[in-house]
């Protein structure tokens, strides 16, 4: 009896330890955080009401083709990832899971996905996902060793998230492209001081590795600090659009500027001080600004 419990306990640990590898390969918060901004801005399309059943669709076809996406990153960064320690534990990097497996895993999940997203809501909206997906695995990926301009290539990717969910809300009407191409807007430009942000705490870590993420070959500099703050002054006009275009009210408005400004003077900061707080600093602030910007968007839709 005893030596069955431990058998059966043993297969339950091995089951939770191979879903927590999934999570892993899925990179969860970062997917979760994605199909957040495609929710978002699939609640902002006009005519849209909150339906729980539509949300939860939006968000599953959401999840699949961005956690392909990252299993792809994972695959074809497995020697990479090795090197570094903040990513040596993940699944292909540590040999815990096969490249056969990864990719097969995420076969799966990027068509379940496109095809949620084709038969549920509309084939422009799936095209554009598995747009996505080709570009951040495929391109994005390994440019991220040969050039810096792989984090312009992976801006694309990055924002088309924000136009799949707002291209999701015409699933029975015309597209109107304006608004998706506004939050496309929004969320390419925050990607710029975000991400170089990210290089500049983890730069030993990415160097490393043969990343080359930073705008300059010589690691943080001040040019480096000068395009974060001129990518987030460019933040500032942009963020008037969605109120000029009858997307969302004058409150979200002055709320999204706020942000915006507060962004310009985190970038300023960090052209003065030059050093990894003021770059921490930056990178926590990029992510309260996207889900705030968000957030009151939606709140304030007219």
């Amino acid at each position: 009896m005893q030596e069955q419990h431990t058998i059966a306990s043993s297969k339950s640990f091995t089951v939770a330890d191979k879903l927590k590898d999934y999570f892993q390969l899925i990179k969860f918060t970062l997917s979760f955080m994605v199909v957040f901004s495609t929710v978002v801005a699939y609640l902002l399309a006009p005519g849209v009401r909150f339906n729980t059943l539509q949300v939860l669709l939006l968000f599953a076809g959401g999840m699949l083709i961005t956690g392909s996406a990252n299993a792809i990153n994972q695959i074809l960064e497995k020697n990479t990832d090795a090197l570094m320690k903040r990513t040596s534990t993940r699944p292909v990097a540590s040999g815990r899971m096969s490249i056969q497996e990864a990719t097969v895993f995420a076969i799966i999940i990027g068509v379940a996905g496109v095809l949620l997203m084709w038969f549920r809501f509309n084939m422009e909206s799936a095209l554009l996902g598995l747009l996505s997906l080709f570009l951040y695995g495929f391109i994005y990926t390994p440019l991220k060793t040969k050039n810096s301009a792989a984090v312009l290539v992976g801006a694309f990717p990055g924002a088309l998230p924000c136009l799949i969910g707002w291209v999701a809300g015409f699933y029975d009407t015309p597209i109107i492209w304006t608004g998706g191409l506004i939050l496309f807007a929004i969320q390419f430009l925050w990607q710029f001081p975000h991400f170089w942000a990210i290089a500049w705490v983890a730069h030993k870590d990415y160097t490393l590795a043969g990343f080359k993420l930073l705008p300059g070959d010589k690691g943080p500099t001040k040019f480096t600090a000068l395009q974060t703050v001129m990518y987030s002054a460019m933040m500032i006009p942009v963020g008037v659009l969605p109120y000029y275009f009858q997307m969302s009210g004058m409150v979200s408005m002055w709320i999204v500027l706020a942000c915006n400004v507060a962004m310009l003077l985190l970038s300023i900061r960090l052209y003065i001080k030059m050093d990894v707080n003021s770059a921490r600093r930056v990178m926590f602030g990029s992510y309260f600004y996207l889900m705030i910007v968000l957030l009151s968007l939606y709140a304030n839709k007219l």
